[in-house]
């Protein structure tokens, strides 16, 4: 019972954080209807820009709070103009051009991200300065730590305020109305770019903070963190149902609990022939039978195809 129940607990950690990254491709999906292969890396880019303003400030007297606070800042801030500058030079000039286009520069960009962040900081592993609480808590024989609890509670936050940002506000009422119908929001006097590029920087600065939640999780930064992460949030977004936000969130809690589950059980179901390093499997897994028994996902609806 212990080691379910602490499966259970390692699985919304790192759902929380799929759920975060999923609601950034769930967005663009939904806006433009492009994937954006290219945003794993803008959490690999968060977590060293945080790593590198924290590395400033760690010395400077200030309270170890204060430190992550800034740090998270300065990623997010700095997330949110790569996203920008993504969105503008990338992807808005292939915007009419046939799909195959957009998906081959998602991919492009990611490559030319992952060779920059090796070039600036390196293609050693980075060590991630321990600035919260992290004593052990035990609940029923399962072990939780603080930053774990701040993960989750935090992403809850998240998620709940991106939820009202575009179900109660006039920008939300805008981003709905382009993803509805492009055309017709921009004779109602929407500004269509203005929309898909803060849809590009509100995933962006998402992606900054699931970028920090893993590094303050587990302990260090790579230029290549975020390729895996990145493909692993994709399966999550089909699983609940890419351009839905709750289906993105309900995929990256329900990932997150198949890959812990499936890695702590899956050495006793297998008589040990495989171990727990095998658990990246159960995401690809998941993606080939949702692809093959649910294209839309578990919350997703099938639309007519964009003319």
């Amino acid at each position: 019972m212990e080691t379910l129940l602490q499966q259970i607990i390692n699985g919304l950690v790192q759902g929380s954080v799929y759920a975060l990254v999923a609601l950034g491709y769930t967005m663009v999906y939904g806006i433009l209807g492009l994937i954006n292969f290219a945003h794993g890396e803008v959490v690999m880019v968060g977590a060293m820009v945080a790593l590198s303003a924290i590395m400033l400030l760690i010395n400077s007297g200030l309270p170890p709070l204060l430190v992550l606070l800034a740090g998270m800042i300065v990623a997010a801030t700095a997330c949110m103009a790569l996203g920008y500058a993504i969105e503008r030079v990338a992807y808005r000039p292939l915007r009419n051009a046939p799909r195959l286009a957009p998906l081959i520069t998602a991919i492009g960009v990611s490559i030319v991200l992952q060779n920059l962040a090796m070039i600036i900081w390196g293609r050693e592993y980075h060590a991630f300065p321990q600035l919260l609480p992290n004593s052990p808590h035990m609940l029923a024989g399962a072990v939780i730590n603080e930053v774990q609890i701040i993960i989750v509670l935090a992403a809850l936050a998240v998620m709940a305020g991106l939820l009202v940002l575009v179900h109660r506000t006039r920008l939300g009422r805008a981003m709905r109305a382009v993803a509805e119908n492009p055309a017709a929001a921009a004779l109602m006097g929407v500004d269509i770019n203005a929309v898909i590029s803060v849809t590009f920087m509100t995933g962006s600065a998402l992606a900054a903070l699931a970028g920090i939640m893993v590094s303050a999780n587990y302990g260090i930064v790579h230029y290549y963190m975020g390729a895996i992460l990145g493909l692993k949030a994709f399966t999550a977004a089909v699983l609940g149902g890419i351009g839905n936000l709750r289906g993105a969130m309900l995929g990256g809690v329900l990932l997150g609990l198949i890959e812990s589950l499936g890695a702590g059980y899956i050495g006793d179901l297998s008589g040990g022939f495989f171990g727990s390093h095998y658990q990246d499997v159960f995401a690809f897994f998941v993606l080939i039978a949702v692809l093959i028994f649910r294209p839309s996902g578990l919350l997703g609806e099938r639309v007519a195809e964009r003319a």
